[in-house]
C-alpha cells in the first residue's frame, strides 16, 4: 500500500475548514470501497490540536460507551500495524 501525503493542508484557511476537508476526503473513501449503498455505524475522531503556546495534545470524541470507543480504537491499532507491515 502506497504512503498517503499526511502533510497538514496548507490551503487551509483556518483550522475550521481543514477538519472539514478531512472529513469529506474520509466520506469520498469510503464511497470509493463501498458505493453508496452503506451505513455509517459508530465514529471516532482523534484530533492534534496545536496550541500558539507550542502545547500539543489528542482531542478524542467518541458516542458511545467507551468500551466499545475502546475496541474500535484497539482494531484500529491493529489495521495500521498491518498496513506498515505490508508495505
Amino acid at each position: 500500500m502506497a504512503h498517503e501525503d499526511i502533510e497538514p493542508d496548507a490551503t487551509a484557511p483556518d483550522a475550521r475548514t481543514r477538519l472539514m476537508n478531512e472529513v469529506a476526503e474520509q466520506m469520498d473513501a469510503i464511497e470509493a470501497d463501498f458505493g453508496r449503498d452503506f451505513e455509517i455505524g459508530r465514529v471516532i475522531t482523534v484530533v492534534e490540536i496545536k496550541g500558539p503556546d507550542g502545547n500539543v495534545g489528542l482531542r478524542v470524541r467518541a458516542g458511545q460507551f467507551p468500551w466499545v470507543s475502546i475496541g474500535m480504537l484497539e482494531f484500529a491499532k491493529k489495521s495500521l500495524e498491518a498496513q506498515l507491515h505490508a508495505d
